[in-house]
Protein backbone atom coordinates (compact mmCIF):
# COMPACT_ATOMS: atom_id res chain seq x y z
CA UNK A 1 0.00 0.00 0.00
CA UNK A 2 1.57 3.46 -0.81
CA UNK A 3 1.02 6.81 0.64
CA UNK A 4 -0.71 9.63 -0.76
CA UNK A 5 1.11 13.23 -0.79
CA UNK A 6 -0.94 16.02 0.78
CA UNK A 7 -1.07 18.28 3.81
CA UNK A 8 -0.84 17.08 7.19
CA UNK A 9 -4.03 15.50 8.49
CA UNK A 10 -5.25 16.10 11.45
CA UNK A 11 -8.03 14.42 14.22
CA UNK A 12 -8.20 11.47 16.37
CA UNK A 13 -9.19 8.94 13.14
CA UNK A 14 -5.29 9.36 12.55
CA UNK A 15 -1.58 7.92 13.65
CA UNK A 16 1.41 9.47 12.59
CA UNK A 17 4.83 7.95 11.86
CA UNK A 18 8.72 8.82 10.81
CA UNK A 19 9.01 8.39 6.98
CA UNK A 20 12.00 6.45 7.01
CA UNK A 21 14.56 7.11 4.67
CA UNK A 22 14.97 3.56 2.76
CA UNK A 23 13.90 1.00 0.76
CA UNK A 24 10.91 -0.34 1.02
CA UNK A 25 11.07 -4.74 1.74
CA UNK A 26 8.33 -7.14 2.51
CA UNK A 27 9.29 -9.97 4.65
CA UNK A 28 7.60 -13.15 4.32
CA UNK A 29 8.78 -15.88 6.44
CA UNK A 30 6.85 -19.27 5.37
CA UNK A 31 7.96 -22.71 7.07
CA UNK A 32 10.10 -21.09 8.80
CA UNK A 33 12.60 -19.86 5.66
CA UNK A 34 12.76 -15.85 4.89
CA UNK A 35 12.28 -14.10 2.05
CA UNK A 36 12.82 -10.38 1.61
CA UNK A 37 11.58 -8.83 -1.82
CA UNK A 38 10.75 -5.03 -2.88
CA UNK A 39 7.50 -3.90 -3.94
CA UNK A 40 8.12 -5.43 -7.47
CA UNK A 41 9.17 -8.20 -6.89
CA UNK A 42 12.74 -8.53 -6.43
CA UNK A 43 14.52 -11.01 -4.09
CA UNK A 44 17.28 -8.75 -2.12
CA UNK A 45 17.25 -11.60 0.94
CA UNK A 46 21.38 -11.80 0.19
CA UNK A 47 21.43 -8.51 0.47
CA UNK A 48 20.62 -7.98 3.73
CA UNK A 49 21.79 -11.47 5.72
CA UNK A 50 21.69 -9.43 8.66
CA UNK A 51 18.26 -9.79 9.04
CA UNK A 52 17.87 -13.60 8.65
CA UNK A 53 16.67 -13.66 12.49
CA UNK A 54 13.22 -12.77 11.01
CA UNK A 55 13.50 -16.62 10.07
CA UNK A 56 12.95 -17.35 13.88
CA UNK A 57 10.09 -14.56 14.58
CA UNK A 58 7.31 -16.73 13.67
CA UNK A 59 6.98 -19.94 11.21
CA UNK A 60 4.66 -18.10 9.18
CA UNK A 61 4.64 -14.10 8.90
CA UNK A 62 4.38 -11.64 6.82
CA UNK A 63 5.64 -8.06 7.66
CA UNK A 64 5.73 -4.90 5.72
CA UNK A 65 8.49 -2.29 6.39
CA UNK A 66 11.49 0.24 5.45
CA UNK A 67 14.98 -1.22 5.46
CA UNK A 68 17.20 1.80 6.74
CA UNK A 69 20.75 2.62 7.42
CA UNK A 70 22.17 5.35 10.32
CA UNK A 71 24.30 8.06 9.13
CA UNK A 72 25.25 9.93 12.11
CA UNK A 73 21.88 9.03 13.87
CA UNK A 74 19.48 9.57 11.47
CA UNK A 75 18.45 7.51 8.22
CA UNK A 76 20.51 7.84 4.78
CA UNK A 77 19.54 6.74 1.58
CA UNK A 78 22.76 8.09 0.55
CA UNK A 79 24.28 5.76 2.79
CA UNK A 80 21.79 2.60 2.00
CA UNK A 81 22.01 2.87 -1.95
CA UNK A 82 25.38 0.36 -2.11
CA UNK A 83 23.23 -2.14 -0.26
CA UNK A 84 20.37 -1.93 -2.39
CA UNK A 85 21.88 -3.74 -5.86
CA UNK A 86 23.80 -6.49 -4.87
CA UNK A 87 24.34 -9.66 -2.65
CA UNK A 88 26.88 -9.10 0.54
CA UNK A 89 28.45 -11.46 2.78
CA UNK A 90 27.24 -11.77 6.43
CA UNK A 91 30.60 -10.12 7.62
CA UNK A 92 30.32 -6.88 5.22
CA UNK A 93 26.69 -6.61 6.56
CA UNK A 94 27.73 -6.87 9.84
CA UNK A 95 30.42 -4.47 9.53
CA UNK A 96 27.86 -2.14 9.14
CA UNK A 97 23.91 -3.36 9.74
CA UNK A 98 20.97 -2.26 8.43
CA UNK A 99 18.03 -1.75 10.75
CA UNK A 100 14.42 -3.03 9.48
CA UNK A 101 11.69 -0.64 10.40
CA UNK A 102 8.44 -2.64 10.65
CA UNK A 103 5.32 -0.50 10.11
CA UNK A 104 2.73 -3.06 9.10
CA UNK A 105 2.13 -7.29 9.49
CA UNK A 106 -0.10 -8.49 6.44
CA UNK A 107 -0.24 -12.10 7.49
CA UNK A 108 0.79 -14.31 10.92
CA UNK A 109 0.14 -18.26 11.35
CA UNK A 110 -1.40 -18.33 7.74
CA UNK A 111 -4.41 -15.76 9.03
CA UNK A 112 -4.33 -12.83 6.36
CA UNK A 113 -4.54 -9.32 7.91
CA UNK A 114 -5.09 -7.01 5.29
CA UNK A 115 -8.86 -6.91 5.42
CA UNK A 116 -7.95 -5.67 9.68
CA UNK A 117 -8.02 -2.09 10.02
CA UNK A 118 -4.98 -0.75 11.20
CA UNK A 119 -5.28 -0.37 14.72
CA UNK A 120 -5.79 -4.11 14.83
CA UNK A 121 -2.79 -5.04 12.74
CA UNK A 122 -0.68 -2.54 14.76
CA UNK A 123 -1.43 -4.36 17.88
CA UNK A 124 -0.94 -7.63 16.47
CA UNK A 125 2.62 -5.99 15.90
CA UNK A 126 3.41 -5.06 19.02
CA UNK A 127 2.22 -8.60 20.24
CA UNK A 128 5.10 -9.92 18.46
CA UNK A 129 8.48 -10.82 20.43
CA UNK A 130 10.90 -7.80 18.00
CA UNK A 131 13.04 -6.89 20.54
CA UNK A 132 14.70 -9.70 20.40
CA UNK A 133 16.14 -8.79 17.41
CA UNK A 134 19.07 -6.67 17.01
CA UNK A 135 18.79 -4.89 13.66
CA UNK A 136 14.97 -5.04 13.74
CA UNK A 137 12.75 -2.33 15.19
CA UNK A 138 8.88 -1.32 15.35
CA UNK A 139 8.11 2.06 13.83
CA UNK A 140 6.65 4.12 16.48
CA UNK A 141 3.28 5.54 16.46
CA UNK A 142 2.31 9.34 17.73
CA UNK A 143 -0.78 11.27 18.21
CA UNK A 144 0.57 14.03 17.34
CA UNK A 145 1.54 14.87 13.54
CA UNK A 146 2.37 18.29 14.07
CA UNK A 147 4.60 18.05 16.70
CA UNK A 148 6.37 15.09 14.81
CA UNK A 149 6.60 17.08 11.91
CA UNK A 150 8.50 19.92 13.97
CA UNK A 151 11.13 16.93 15.46
CA UNK A 152 12.15 15.37 12.16
CA UNK A 153 12.57 18.83 10.84
CA UNK A 154 14.93 19.51 13.21
CA UNK A 155 16.85 15.98 13.04
CA UNK A 156 17.29 16.50 9.02
CA UNK A 157 14.19 13.18 8.41
CA UNK A 158 12.80 13.41 5.18
CA UNK A 159 9.13 13.93 7.03
CA UNK A 160 6.25 12.38 8.24
CA UNK A 161 3.22 9.19 7.22
CA UNK A 162 -0.25 9.85 8.47
CA UNK A 163 -2.51 6.85 8.99
CA UNK A 164 -6.32 6.32 9.34
CA UNK A 165 -6.33 4.01 12.16
CA UNK A 166 -9.37 2.12 10.48
CA UNK A 167 -7.65 1.94 7.38
CA UNK A 168 -7.56 -1.65 5.59
CA UNK A 169 -4.49 -2.74 3.31
CA UNK A 170 -4.46 -2.88 0.03
CA UNK A 171 -1.28 -4.04 -1.99
CA UNK A 172 0.11 -1.99 -4.55
CA UNK A 173 -2.74 1.26 -4.24
CA UNK A 174 -2.11 4.63 -3.59
CA UNK A 175 -4.14 5.29 -0.98
CA UNK A 176 -5.96 8.34 0.61
CA UNK A 177 -6.11 6.71 4.24
CA UNK A 178 -2.21 6.98 4.05
CA UNK A 179 -0.62 10.68 3.19
CA UNK A 180 3.01 11.24 3.25
CA UNK A 181 4.31 15.02 3.88
CA UNK A 182 8.07 15.99 3.96
CA UNK A 183 10.41 18.07 4.08
CA UNK A 184 11.83 18.61 1.16
CA UNK A 185 10.81 17.65 -2.68
CA UNK A 186 11.93 14.74 -4.07
CA UNK A 187 10.85 12.97 -7.07
CA UNK A 188 11.02 9.58 -9.22
CA UNK A 189 11.68 9.79 -12.92
CA UNK A 190 12.55 7.85 -15.51
CA UNK A 191 16.02 7.52 -17.38
CA UNK A 192 15.54 8.58 -21.31
CA UNK A 193 18.91 9.33 -21.68
CA UNK A 194 22.76 10.14 -20.65
CA UNK A 195 25.40 12.26 -21.29
CA UNK A 196 29.17 11.60 -20.96
CA UNK A 197 31.10 13.67 -19.01
CA UNK A 198 33.46 16.02 -21.03
CA UNK A 199 36.89 14.73 -19.61
CA UNK A 200 35.59 11.26 -20.01
CA UNK A 201 33.70 9.31 -22.41
CA UNK A 202 33.60 6.16 -20.58
CA UNK A 203 31.73 8.02 -17.61
CA UNK A 204 28.30 9.07 -17.34
CA UNK A 205 28.23 12.87 -16.74
CA UNK A 206 24.07 13.37 -16.58
CA UNK A 207 21.44 11.76 -16.78
CA UNK A 208 18.35 12.87 -18.81
CA UNK A 209 14.96 12.29 -16.77
CA UNK A 210 11.52 11.80 -17.75
CA UNK A 211 7.93 11.84 -16.02
CA UNK A 212 5.02 10.15 -17.50
CA UNK A 213 2.52 12.50 -18.69
CA UNK A 214 -1.07 11.57 -19.49
CA UNK A 215 -1.80 10.61 -22.75
CA UNK A 216 1.08 7.42 -22.10
CA UNK A 217 3.91 9.50 -23.19
CA UNK A 218 7.33 10.95 -21.01
CA UNK A 219 7.87 14.30 -20.54
CA UNK A 220 11.17 15.68 -20.62
CA UNK A 221 12.05 17.03 -17.02
CA UNK A 222 15.39 17.86 -17.23
CA UNK A 223 19.01 16.47 -16.54
CA UNK A 224 20.88 15.73 -13.65
CA UNK A 225 24.87 15.49 -12.92
CA UNK A 226 25.15 16.21 -9.38
CA UNK A 227 25.37 12.63 -7.22
CA UNK A 228 27.07 11.11 -10.25
CA UNK A 229 30.48 11.34 -9.31
CA UNK A 230 30.79 8.11 -7.06
CA UNK A 231 32.30 4.90 -8.30
CA UNK A 232 29.69 2.45 -7.29
CA UNK A 233 27.51 5.04 -8.94
CA UNK A 234 29.05 5.36 -12.30
CA UNK A 235 28.86 1.05 -12.14
CA UNK A 236 25.23 0.63 -10.83
CA UNK A 237 24.25 3.00 -13.97
CA UNK A 238 26.56 1.65 -16.53
CA UNK A 239 25.29 -2.05 -15.69
CA UNK A 240 21.93 -0.85 -15.87
CA UNK A 241 21.79 1.08 -19.11
CA UNK A 242 24.05 -0.83 -21.34
CA UNK A 243 21.13 -3.25 -21.98
CA UNK A 244 18.27 -0.73 -22.45
CA UNK A 245 19.79 1.80 -25.24
CA UNK A 246 18.14 2.42 -28.38
CA UNK A 247 18.31 4.76 -31.30
CA UNK A 248 15.58 7.10 -30.85
CA UNK A 249 14.51 9.65 -27.86
CA UNK A 250 11.93 7.84 -25.96
CA UNK A 251 10.33 11.82 -24.47
CA UNK A 252 6.51 12.97 -26.32
CA UNK A 253 8.25 16.06 -26.77
CA UNK A 254 11.44 17.73 -28.05
CA UNK A 255 14.24 17.78 -25.95
CA UNK A 256 16.23 20.81 -25.73
CA UNK A 257 19.38 21.41 -28.17
CA UNK A 258 21.50 22.06 -24.76
CA UNK A 259 20.35 19.07 -23.28
CA UNK A 260 19.87 16.38 -26.42
CA UNK A 261 23.88 17.31 -27.56
CA UNK A 262 25.63 14.05 -27.19
CA UNK A 263 23.00 12.10 -25.66
CA UNK A 264 22.59 8.23 -25.75
CA UNK A 265 18.84 7.08 -25.71
CA UNK A 266 17.48 4.68 -23.37
CA UNK A 267 14.29 2.74 -23.29
CA UNK A 268 12.78 4.36 -20.29
CA UNK A 269 12.48 1.55 -17.88
CA UNK A 270 14.89 2.47 -15.15
CA UNK A 271 13.18 4.36 -12.44
CA UNK A 272 15.79 6.97 -10.15
CA UNK A 273 15.28 9.68 -7.12
CA UNK A 274 15.97 12.74 -6.97
CA UNK A 275 16.37 15.59 -5.01
CA UNK A 276 15.02 19.03 -5.89
CA UNK A 277 14.21 22.05 -5.13
CA UNK A 278 10.91 22.80 -7.15
CA UNK A 279 9.76 22.85 -10.96
CA UNK A 280 10.54 25.74 -13.10
CA UNK A 281 7.62 27.07 -15.25
CA UNK A 282 8.92 25.16 -18.17
CA UNK A 283 8.22 21.87 -16.53
CA UNK A 284 11.44 21.41 -15.59
CA UNK A 285 13.76 19.96 -12.29
CA UNK A 286 15.23 22.70 -10.29
CA UNK A 287 18.64 21.74 -9.17
CA UNK A 288 18.05 18.10 -8.97
CA UNK A 289 20.51 15.54 -7.12
CA UNK A 290 20.46 12.15 -8.02
CA UNK A 291 19.90 9.91 -4.87
CA UNK A 292 20.08 6.31 -5.99
CA UNK A 293 18.38 4.16 -8.39
CA UNK A 294 14.96 2.78 -7.26
CA UNK A 295 14.39 -1.10 -7.96
CA UNK A 296 11.29 -1.21 -5.10
CA UNK A 297 9.23 1.59 -7.46
CA UNK A 298 7.96 0.43 -10.82
CA UNK A 299 7.54 3.04 -13.97
CA UNK A 300 3.87 2.61 -14.16
CA UNK A 301 4.08 4.28 -10.42
CA UNK A 302 5.67 7.44 -11.20
CA UNK A 303 3.98 10.62 -11.06
CA UNK A 304 4.96 14.48 -10.80
CA UNK A 305 4.85 15.32 -7.33
CA UNK A 306 4.74 18.62 -5.92
CA UNK A 307 7.19 21.15 -5.56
Amino acid sequence: MLATPGPLPTGDDWLFEVKWDGMRVIADVADGTLQLATRTGRDVTANFPELAGLAELAPDVVLDGEVVLLDGGVPSFDALAHRMHSAVSPSVALARPVTFMVFDVLRLYGVDLTDRPLAERRATLDRLDLDGLDTVASSPLYPDGEALMAVTGERGMEGVVAKRADSVYRAGRRSPSWVKVTHRYSQTCLIGGWRSERTSVLRIGALLLGVPDDDGGMTFAGRVGSGLAGSAVQQVLAERLAPVTTAASPFGGDVPRVDANGAHWTEPTIVVEVAHLGWTAAGRLRQPVFRGVRDDVEPSEIRRERG
